[in-house]
């Protein structure tokens, strides 16, 4: 069930100013609006503080604390962002407001309805994750080259799923592929080798944000 808090309003954990730790906007200053509340629950999740509290704030009351961080990027996160229905008016609201926007979503919930301005980061659950069997697969013929699909890899296994789905419908025809791996599981240099010995078309990634300050919150 998606959680609404009304029409013009939304339930948000966070909103803070970082630098992008993912996806090919890695390294721009960027606001993150953290949205409460997710339907999954994967294994390796870092941020279980989203799935609840929060305070309501009013679109108005979101979009001026976006405004006084003075930078061009926003990225609307969570949680899982869609599961609430006030998440497709912000996501054009900060568009109208001249923003370059972003969606980070796990992929399990319809995609159709965002604004097309907004470059969707779009999650394939891996088998480790514990939620393969939630990924929306019809999303795949809603993306475009302006959005990116993010794959999260736990062990061998994963990565095996991971290489089979890419070959198999082609997803780096659709668009950007980025493949991380899940910090303390798989190591980093693990998976970059995977990827130069098998030659995938797909942008290997590191989480930016916690090289540089670990898993401080609000950054």
């Amino acid at each position: 069930m998606k959680a609404s808090v009304g029409p013009l309003s939304l339930k948000i954990s966070e909103i803070f100013l970082s630098l992008q730790g993912e996806s090919s906007r890695v390294g721009l200053p960027t606001v993150f609006v953290r949205l409460v509340g997710c339907p999954l629950r994967c294994v390796w999740c870092d941020t279980t503080y989203a799935f609840s509290g929060g305070r309501t704030m009013a679109l108005p009351e979101i979009l001026a604390a976006v405004a006084r961080h003075e930078v061009a990027y926003v990225c609307v996160t969570g949680g899982e962002p869609l599961a609430q229905e006030a998440c497709l008016p912000l996501l054009g609201e900060l568009s109208d407001a001249g923003y370059t926007v972003s969606l980070e979503t796990s992929g399990a919930l319809d995609i159709g309805g965002v604004d097309a301005r907004v470059s969707r980061i779009v999650d394939l659950k891996a088998p480790g994750s514990g939620e393969c069997e939630r990924n929306r697969w019809q999303n795949l013929a809603l993306l475009t080259t302006r959005d990116e699909l993010k794959l999260v890899l736990r062990d061998r296994a994963d990565y095996e799923w991971a290489r089979q789905v890419i070959v198999d419908r082609q997803l780096a025809r659709i668009c950007p592929v980025l493949l991380s791996s899940v910090e303390g599981e798989l190591s980093a240099e693990t998976l970059a080798d995977w990827i130069l010995a098998d030659r995938l078309p797909v942008r290997f990634q590191l989480q930016l944000h916690k090289v540089l300050w670990g898993r401080l919150r609000g950054r």
